[in-house]
């Protein structure tokens, strides 16, 4: 029998392709278009170069104080706990006030005194004012009387002794008169010249009122209260002695934060005040905070260090310096906490394209490719 099964054909088959009006139009745009497209992506980066401005040298910053006493004494009480938020006028401790409250009545007694005293010389006046009237009336009568002896005298009809006594009571009369009228002059010196002053413009009474407003003031600062709002930090002990002006402890503002950010002295050509600001804390990595340039210092942080640097010597090294830039945040509401001295990463948009080649800027133009967007970009 005979076994009519075919076998299958093993042979290779050739495989299909690309036929080669496609293979040639791949070509053709790998050829073409894609050095076209490195040339765009290159023109664009090269465009925006320089437009943004980075560091990581920069730092969250607020407003912070040393709280210090206006007086001396021992602290009796700390009225706050350890970075506790507090209000403006908040007490934040308490000086032993004992010595002040003794102050405090010594000076209301000496204001008491001041115008008793007062009161003493107006009335001194107005009895002194009495005894020169009654002077004036003995003086009247001693010189009607001397008169009259000294008549009788040129009849003979007196005696001499009459006539001396007559004589003596006349000059004392004058001379009490003198006495009474310079202590006049000596108790209105005193009332300013005016008997019916108020008590209120006399510098005795004032002085001492003072003294009383001063001591009721020391008394009232024996109490140290928070210049504004914000968290306490670096509590002092009980027991503690203060002096005036002496830190006793931090207040760091909890609002109105703004960011310190050092950028070097070449990154600052095109930057300027009002530009928009990219943030980002390294605590919230998540999150982009927006801020705005506020202001630039006026000078390199060397400038106002404690020890500024020294160039003029011998060995000397340029060291690129570095110029603060005030940041304000702009949509910061709480809701994520920021911190004095937190680190962040800010990128300030300064607007700035550089400009084409002058050769290429004129082909371009030739050619009518840039359009309005070259116009604009070229501009600093």
């Amino acid at each position: 029998m005979t076994d009519t099964r075919q076998e299958p054909d093993t042979s290779p088959r050739p495989r299909s392709g690309p036929s080669p009006g496609k293979k040639k139009s791949i070509r053709l745009f790998f050829l073409v278009l894609g050095p076209l497209v490195v040339v765009a992506v290159s023109l664009f980066f090269y465009l925006t170069g320089g437009r943004f401005v980075e560091t990581d040298n920069a730092y969250v910053q607020a407003d912070k104080v040393a709280v210090s006493a206006e007086v001396s004494g021992t602290i009796v009480e700390v009225m706050v706990a350890e970075n506790a938020s507090i209000k403006k006028g908040t007490p934040l401790l308490k000086i032993d006030d004992r010595s002040y409250t003794i102050a405090l009545e010594q000076a209301r007694a000496s204001l008491q005194e001041a115008e008793a005293e007062i009161t003493k010389l107006k009335a001194e006046y107005s009895q002194k004012v009495n005894e020169l009237r009654l002077a004036e009336s003995n003086i009247a009568y001693a010189k009607k009387e001397f008169g009259r002896l000294s008549n009788l005298d040129s009849n003979q009809a007196v005696a001499k002794a009459q006539l001396d006594d007559a004589e003596h009571n006349l000059a004392l009369s004058r001379h009490r008169f003198k006495i009474i009228d310079t202590e006049m002059e000596q108790i209105l010196a005193k009332l300013k010249g005016d008997p019916e002053i108020p008590i209120d413009r006399l510098p005795s009474y004032r002085l001492a009122r003072a003294t009383v407003e001063e001591a009721a003031l020391n008394l009232e600062k024996t109490t140290v209260v928070a210049p504004f709002d914000g968290r306490v930090t670096k509590l002092p002990r009980v027991g503690k002695h203060v002096a005036p002006g002496m830190p006793i402890m931090a207040l760091v503002a909890d609002s109105g934060f703004w960011i310190e950010a050092n950028l070097k002295e070449t990154e600052l050509t095109h930057v300027r005040a009002d530009q928009k600001v990219s943030i980002e804390v390294d605590t919230y990595p998540d999150f982009e905070f927006t801020g705005t340039v506020q202001s630039i210092s006026p000078g390199t942080g060397s400038e106002f260090s404690i020890i500024p640097a020294q160039n003029a010597t011998g060995n000397w090294v340029k060291v690129v310096q570095r110029i603060p830039v005030r940041i304000v945040v702009d949509n910061y509401s709480g809701n994520r906490v920021l911190r004095s001295g937190m680190s962040t990463t800010v990128t300030i948009d300064t607007e700035y394209h550089r400009p084409l080649p002058g050769w290429i800027s004129r082909r371009l133009t030739e050619t009518g490719v840039l359009a309005g967007t070259l116009a604009s970009s070229g501009k600093q």
